[in-house]
């Protein structure tokens, strides 16, 4: 298996609601394999799809049922401070939650948390020990 991780499909309660919190709020472009059941976003280089969560339980053969901390959150790595900020307030504008206020962090960063419409746990972070490179990938040390 190569070593990259290609996207993330998140079941969502109502997919028109999701749809316009990323698309509509966070201002993210959906891509145009996006069909009726699935809505796709490129996040330069990895996708991010939304379905709805009953029919993605059923092709997984688990139960959507479920409750409590999931044990994962996806993250936004800010190029700043400012920028943490700033998209911790956009999200909060398109009807997130912020979970966690924006704060220097025991690593030596600045991040906060968001919870989307479903619950999705979101972290904005600036790490001082990462960079971008010419096309925003993460370059790690």
């Amino acid at each position: 298996m190569r070593n990259k991780l290609t996207l993330v499909t998140l079941g969502v309660k109502d997919l028109d609601t999701a749809t316009r919190f990323y698309r509509d709020g966070l201002g993210w472009k959906s891509s145009s394999a996006s069909q009726d059941n699935i809505v796709f976003f490129d996040l330069g280089g990895v996708g991010l799809s939304l379905y709805p969560k009953q029919l993605l339980a059923e092709d997984a053969n688990v139960s959507s049922e479920g409750t409590g901390f999931s044990g994962i959150t996806l993250a936004h790595n800010a190029k700043s401070i400012e920028e943490v900020d700033k998209v911790l307030y956009k999200a909060e504008q398109a009807g997130a939650k912020i979970i966690k206020k924006a704060q220097k962090v025991f690593w030596g960063g600045y991040s906060g948390y968001f919870a989307d419409p479903d619950g999705y746990l979101w972290e904005v972070a600036w790490n001082p020990f990462l960079s971008f490179d010419e096309n925003n990938a993460l370059i790690f040390p």
